[in-house]
């Protein structure tokens, strides 16, 4: 049989209940903020003109 290590268990069963919920919240809020800089990346990108396109523009009669 294996020798455990009871005074770990212990610190694993105690914290656990208190880290996992912060490491899903905190996982999901900066999933979040991930997400919403890379929409406003692409509205940015879709919205604002580009240099290639505002030098044909500019070229073209």
């Amino acid at each position: 049989m294996r020798n455990f290590r009871l005074y770990m268990i212990f610190q694993w069963v105690f914290f656990l209940p208190i880290i996992l919920p912060l490491c899903i919240i905190f996982g999901a809020l900066r999933g979040i903020v991930q997400m919403v800089e890379r929409v406003m990346e692409q509205i940015i990108s879709d919205i604002a003109p580009s240099e290639q396109a505002s030098a044909t523009t500019l070229t073209e009669p």
